[in-house]
């Protein structure tokens, strides 16, 4: 296929929004299946394995602290990523996401224990989940804007949450395959070797991938972007430099948006296998089990969510989910508390609703905030920056505060919090459903004047 910044500048062969779609959820769901079930495996045996010489809570604590350094090394993918999608294009950058993401989990199956190696095990996990921070970093961005920009403004917010969905299906396949282990194998055999078989897997899963991406042509707008830019005027040299010039305003919304949404993920989906397995002593298999039902009703209410906000707007549906997920953030571990399997199931499966309505329009609105050469740069700052102060340091600070209160009250207004960040957010930002990402000023800064003089209206 020819490069859409080549200079014979021929345009690459139109791909069915379908099929885009498809090819960006599966390349999502592969990339997240390995960034989760580090998550899972921090909770249920990095500790014991990495961190040995340490009492089972300061362990956890050391476990989630390599966990959230894979979330410092997001917004520096996001700048890279971001940087050169906006310049080669959005899908040369998803394909090598892909590989850095994939090879670096297959890795971690291959690791030696702090028992074999000592000190050096915990720093070649540090390194492996560096490198998986940094892929993840970029994929996000590349794999919603490029159905955003394939798909029309009537149906973008339906369309752009199916990579959306993408997360809790990697979630839903690295929790099926660690629920399936927990099943078959003893906690001994588990700890010892079964841990390793999800992130070998990961090699496999990834050639799948590959395969579906690479078939996928680039984005229409972005090529269209491009033969504007070699005809008329320089291509966008630093889009870094121009969102961080022009359009600060929408990185500082999107940012704020993403507060409440990745902390309460991380808090109901990786924190409450910690809840559950120390804090109330029940077995690992009722925590999986519940984020496994919570993720399938998750992935299907998603594309729901994104419907809704295209018939009565993104900010609508955004706010909702803040609010719903702030209180419910109260009654999650009151249901936890029960140590009841169908209290369990009901907590983490609400939760993820909630929180699915926050990240469902998330795509799109993300995606209409920013003009087309600067898309993929603006989109993946304010998305990743996000993460390192939200939920990077979620399971963190949850951890750190059952231990210094022995409760959840301290767990549950922290989350209520994070939410009441993003609603102000949201209610802030204009609503931009309709926009047309065609256009490379959309959604400007209420007094960002643009390069070449234009100065842009709300």
């Amino acid at each position: 296929m020819t490069d859409p910044t080549s200079p014979a500048g021929e345009q690459p062969k139109p791909t069915s929004i379908k099929r885009v779609v498809g090819a960006s959820m599966i390349g999502t769901t592969v990339e997240w299946y390995d960034f989760f079930l580090y998550g899972s495996a921090a909770a249920l045996v990095f500790n014991k394995l990495f961190f040995p010489e340490s009492d089972p809570l300061t362990g956890t604590l050391l476990a989630f602290a390599t966990y959230a350094i894979g979330f410092v090394a997001r917004p520096l993918g996001g700048l890279v990523f971001g940087h050169y999608g906006d310049k080669l294009g959005r899908k040369k950058l998803l394909v090598l996401s892909l590989l850095l993401m994939g090879g670096a989990t297959f890795l971690m199956g291959l690791l030696p224990t702090y028992a074999s190696i000592g000190v050096a095990a915990p720093l070649l996990l540090v390194f492996l989940r560096l490198v998986q921070g940094f892929a993840v970093g970029g994929e996000w961005g590349g794999a919603v804007l490029i159905v955003s920009e394939h798909g029309d403004e009537r149906r973008r917010g339906f369309w752009a949450s199916w990579p959306q969905a993408g997360v809790p299906a990697g979630n839903l396949l690295a929790t099926a395959v660690l629920a399936i282990l927990a099943a078959v194998q003893t906690d001994a055999a588990f700890e010892s070797w079964g841990w390793r078989i999800p992130f070998l897997l990961s090699g496999v899963l990834v050639v799948i991938g590959l395969w579906i991406r690479l078939a996928v042509a680039e984005s229409p707008v972005f090529v269209e972007a491009v033969r504007k830019a070699d005809g008329e005027e320089v291509p966008e040299k630093a889009p870094i430099l121009t969102v961080l010039r022009f359009h600060w305003r929408e990185v500082l919304i999107a940012m704020g948006a993403r507060f409440g949404e990745n902390a309460s993920y991380y808090v109901i989906t990786a924190f409450v296998l910690v809840y559950l397995t120390n804090h109330l002593d029940v077995s690992r298999s009722m925590g999986l089990n519940a984020v496994l039902v919570g993720s399938a009703v998750h992935l299907v209410t998603i594309p729901v969510w994104g419907w809704l906000s295209d018939v009565i707007g993104r900010r609508a549906v955004y706010l909702f989910g803040a609010a719903g997920t702030g209180v419910w953030a109260f009654v999650f571990f009151v249901l936890l508390d029960t140590e009841s399997g169908w209290g369990t199931i009901a907590a983490v499966t609400v939760g993820l609703v909630l929180h699915g309505a926050m990240y469902s329009p998330q795509a799109a609105f993300f995606s209409e905030l920013f003009g087309t050469r600067v898309r993929y740069s603006g989109a993946s700052i304010g998305y990743q920056l996000a993460s390192i102060a939200a939920g990077g340091v979620a399971p963190l600070i949850a951890t750190a505060l059952l231990d210094a209160t022995g409760g959840s009250i301290a767990i549950s207004v922290y989350v209520a919090f994070t939410c009441v960040v993003t609603l102000v957010a949201v209610y802030l930002a204009r609503e931009t459903k309709g926009s047309s990402l065609s256009d490379d000023q959309t959604a400007p800064s209420a007094s960002s004047e643009q390069p070449g003089g234009a100065t842009i209206d709300r």
